[in-house]
């Protein structure tokens, strides 16, 4: 009974191992040679993707040009290995790593024997549309992440599978969309188009609107000039960074209640209505680096604001905060101010009707020197610890950079994965 005991215990361990291997694997952790500033922000958000682990015997099939390791063998990595080809691919394979090649073509024959794929990164090869075998993808039934950035698509990769959850495009050359191509993707959570081609024109057929339960969408460095059509309600993040969009349509946020993250920094907004982000959940405004010349109403869930770089000369708190609520406190913390016209700080009403803030970034302004703000950045509610770092390190506080404010990294991971 003790030898059956050991062996159920050993059996039970191995199991264990096979299933959560499938998590411990990150696209970009190890194999993303490029820095993280150097990529548009990704959302941190990652539905779970994990269905059962299949029983297979010992040695498990691998393909001579990549490597299986027996610890996950559910996986195989072929990548950084100067391949010109997809290799033939086995049927017990659930993660496939292909990034970092010179592969220009996706034929259907490597694919033949695969049942139970989930995930394809094909990131930084030479792929090109029409290079595709027509439905290769489609017939995957079991995937959930197709990884296509960095290539050379210039139309989207469709057909593809009803069980896609999360499609990754950047930094391609896609220009346009053709009414169907989104048609079928019911499952899909996450899709990632920025560093493309895209312009108004190839939203026009309004295809993200049946993307029932799409949670991001990224469109950042594309040449848009007005926002995105009817994207579903089901949005919670929404990436619009480096276009060239100039104004925001009365009640456009209405049809998003979800919305928690918004990023359209670098654009060319100059009015907006002043309601536009009266929005139930949104806790994440960047307007950074546009053209604004006055602030706007500021929603109860609001924590972090960055309007940095725009043409503000006076921040109106009555249009931020019309009137105060004891019964419902608002939340902002963080303001980022630098780079605008301001020659007064915030007033103090600020601190009413937002108690919570803890900073506000000020820095340069873009005035004259002699009426440059006296102290670059505004800090309440520090700790005995903070307070004391602070005095002993007066000096530098007063000195800090831009980088150092950048946008939090609280909902976007690099490369809103």
């Amino acid at each position: 009974m003790g030898i059956l005991s050991q062996l159920s215990i050993t059996h039970l361990l191995w199991t264990a191992t096979v299933i959560c291997q499938h998590e411990d694997y990150d696209f970009g952790d190890e194999y993303d040679e490029e820095l993280d500033h150097e990529h548009p922000y990704y959302f941190n958000f990652h539905p779970s993707t994990q269905d059962g682990v299949p029983h297979f015997p010992f040695p498990v099939e691998c393909a001579r040009e990549c490597f299986c390791p027996p610890a996950f063998p559910l996986s195989m990595y072929c990548d950084h290995r100067k391949l010109t080809t997809i290799p033939n691919i086995p049927a017990h394979v659930q993660q496939l790593y292909l990034q970092n090649n010179e592969i220009e073509t996706v034929l259907a024959g490597p694919f033949t024997n695969v049942t139970i794929l989930r995930e394809i990164n094909l990131n930084y090869n030479k792929i090109k549309f029409h290079m595709i075998d027509p439905g290769v993808f489609a017939k995957l039934s079991n995937l959930v992440q197709l990884h296509l950035q960095h290539n050379e698509l210039e139309e989207f990769p469709f057909p593809l599978p009803s069980s896609l959850e999360r499609l990754l495009l950047g930094y391609n050359k896609i220009s346009r969309l053709s009414g169907n191509t989104l048609q079928g993707l019911s499952n899909i959570t996450m899709l990632d188009l920025c560093n493309n081609l895209l312009d108004d024109s190839a939203l026009q057929e309004k295809q993200f609107s049946t993307l029932k339960n799409l949670m991001q969408i990224n469109l950042c460095n594309n040449r848009l000039q007005t926002m995105p059509p009817d994207l579903p309600p089901s949005l919670m993040y929404l990436s619009l960074e480096n276009n060239s969009i100039s104004y925001i349509p009365e009640n456009y946020f209405s049809r998003l209640p979800k919305l928690i993250a918004l990023r359209m920094s670098h654009n060319n907004l100059q009015n907006m209505p002043l309601n536009a982000f009266n929005l139930p959940s949104l806790s994440e405004l960047n307007l950074g680096h546009n053209k604004l010349k006055q602030v706007f109403y500021i929603p109860r869930s609001l924590q972090y604001l960055y309007i940095e770089d725009n043409d503000i000369e006076t921040i109106n708190i009555t249009l931020m905060c019309p009137s105060i609520d004891p019964m419902n406190i608002k939340q902002l913390t963080y303001i980022r101010v630098d780079q605008n016209k301001l020659t007064v700080p915030i007033s103090t009403y600020a601190f009413f009707c937002f108690p919570h803030i803890r900073t506000i970034y000020y820095g340069e302004q873009k005035v004259n020197k002699s009426t440059q703000l006296r102290r670059p950045v505004f800090r309440r509610f520090l700790t005995p610890e903070e307070y004391e770092a602070a005095e002993d390190d007066h000096e530098t506080n007063d000195h800090e950079t831009e980088e150092d404010h950048e946008p939090q990294e609280n909902y976007f991971h690099a490369y809103f994965k």
